[in-house]
This record gives C-alpha cells, structure tokens and sequence, in this order.
C-alpha cells in the first residue's frame, strides 16, 4: 500500500455559524464558565498545597489529583476549540485562553492545530497507530510507546514557544513534518501566531504572579505538572486507535464508569463528538444510539500497548470541508 496525502494545503475552518449547534442544544454558558472558574481556583489552590507540604509522597499524591483535575482543564479547553464553551465568542475566547494557560500552551495554537485534527483525522498526516510496510517500526515504535508513556504533553509547551520564537525556521521544521511532526501546525497564520505569542507572554505573566504571591517551588510544580503529562498524554490516542479510516467514522465511542465521565466531561464519546463537533459535551451521551456498541475504555487503553499495526486501509481523502452526519 503506498502513502498517498496527508492533506499539507487543507486550511481547516475555525469559523462556526450559529446553524451548526441545534437551536434545542445550546451551550451550557453557566455551567461551563463556573466550572472554568473552579478548575483554575483549584489547580492554584493544588499547586500552592504541594509547595508547603513536606514529604515527597505528599507531593506525588496532590500530583495524582492535580492530573486528574487537568483532565477537566483540558476537555473544556477542548469545548472552547469549538466555540462550544461559550455561546459569546469574546467569553468562549477568554475562557479558553484561561484553561489554556493552566495547560501551558496558549489556546489560539490548541485551537488550530484541533480544528486540523477534524480535517485530518486518520489520514496518513494522524496515523500514529498503524504503519506501512516501507516506514520505520523502529520509529514508528518511539511516538506511539512515548505518547503512551506521557511524553505527548511537554512537546506542546516547547513546540509552542519555539514556533512563537522562530516560526519559520525550527518550528517548522521540527514540529510539523515526520516522523514526530504534527502536520496542522502547518495551519497557523500570522494573525495566530500573533495570538500566541502575547497569550504565551500571558501566560508568563500569570505564573510570574502566582510563583510570587503563592510561594510556588518550581520542583513541586514540574512533579505536578509531570503526574498530570503522563495522565493526559496515555489517553491521548485512545478515541481513535485501530478504529476505521474515516475522517468522520474514524473513532470510538467509550464505556467508562460515571466518575471517569464526568471528569472526562463525556469525552469517551468521541465518535459522537465528531460527528457533532458542534454540540457542547452536555450532549454528547443523549445523540448517540443505544444500540451502537461501545468498547471498553480499560480494555481499549491496553490494547494500545500491544503496539502499532500494519496499515491495510487506503486513507481517506481529505477535504476542505468535513461533511456532517445530519
């Protein structure tokens, strides 16, 4: 089978118009911005509490919860991607910048690169689980047990201060191209990188602010941090490993039990999700049918350790617009 586009030139929209969210499924703005208010409060309050303990052991066990409080952080930075964590673009913005700054990576850059994800999902571009016969296993071996063993989520910080840095030069060329490249990266424009520089320098700021009035120890907070990267990073791919190759089709629906889910804000329902990028997380279990079969997220998560497969499936060709189940 020959490697056929990756779909470099596809600009992914980050536009969303208001007739793509049904009018009977609006965005839960209350509870999305409360829950942004309180996942901030409490990673400041997580992060301040293993600054003052004593014992290691303490610090590693606020690190197990402080990642699993990122998982949230993350999945409504994820609503905001698709405009879907406030139905005002100005708060959806600001929200998302905030969460964004607690992940450390500034929201603009996490905002293009998932739009891209949507465009590209399972082309050869997003085939971390499987290879052709002609690529390198030894390689191919290194990202997919490297992102199952957390070492996805501190490319995300670096890629993003070096393409803020030299966009052109090193960034480029080491974040959006093979084998570790991430192609939609290739989609920021110079209006993004704009935005990403002064929500980096944002970001900057606000930890400056907080290490000082907090007393922050900069060692406790790379043990958060590490806790919450490998957290994070392990389930990264888990939605999308082996399922078919269909931009649209190409992911899985989930079982996890109901503590997993909320802390998940429903995101084991991915297939789902991309088949309605536009609807909140707060609906994503009621538009699925109950006949659909769902795996097992565990057994799922483990059958990724059994290690890339070989391709058998043509990718699927890549459009500039993804066409929505209706």
């Amino acid at each position: 089978m020959s490697r056929q586009s990756t779909c470099d030139n596809v600009r992914p929209s980050t536009e969303h118009l208001p007739s793509d969210r049904p009018a009977d499924m609006p965005v839960p703005n209350v509870l999305n911005f409360t829950l942004v208010v309180l996942d901030v409060a409490l990673a400041i309050f997580l992060l301040w509490l293993a600054s003052h303990v004593d014992s290691w052991w303490a610090v590693l066990g606020v690190g197990v919860v402080f990642s699993y409080l990122m998982l949230t952080n993350y999945a409504l930075l994820h609503e905001a991607t698709h405009e879907n964590l406030n139905s005002s673009p100005a708060w959806n913005y600001w929200l998302g910048v905030a969460a964004g700054a607690f992940f450390l990576a500034p929201f603009s850059m996490i905002r293009v690169t998932h739009q891209g994800h949507h465009q590209r999902n399972r082309t050869d571009a997003e085939m971390f689980d499987l290879y052709y016969p002609g690529d390198s296993f030894f390689l191919k071996c290194c990202q997919w047990y490297g992102t199952l063993a957390g070492l996805f989520w501190p490319c995300i910080p670096v890629c993003a201060t070096l393409f803020a840095v030299c966009p052109r030069t090193i960034g480029l060329q080491l974040f959006s191209g093979p084998p570790f490249g991430n192609a939609n990266v290739k989609d920021i424009t110079s209006c993004d990188l704009r935005r990403i520089r002064l929500e980096l320098l944002l970001t900057l700021a606000v930890f400056f602010v907080l290490c000082w009035l907090f007393q922050w120890r900069w060692l406790n907070l790379l043990i958060l941090y590490g806790c919450f990267s490998i957290n994070w990073s392990t389930r990264q791919y888990i939605g999308h490993a082996f399922s078919k190759r269909d931009i649209v089709e190409g992911a899985w629906n989930l079982r996890h039990n109901p503590l997993m889910s909320k802390i998940l804000l429903h995101g084991e329902w991915d297939l789902t999700h991309h088949r309605h990028p536009d609807v909140s997380w707060y609906y994503l279990p009621s538009l699925a049918s109950p006949d659909e079969p769902r795996l097992n997220y565990i057994k799922q998560y483990w059958r990724q350790w059994l290690g890339p497969r070989v391709a058998t499936e043509p990718p699927p060709s890549c459009t500039a617009s993804v066409p929505r189940p209706g």
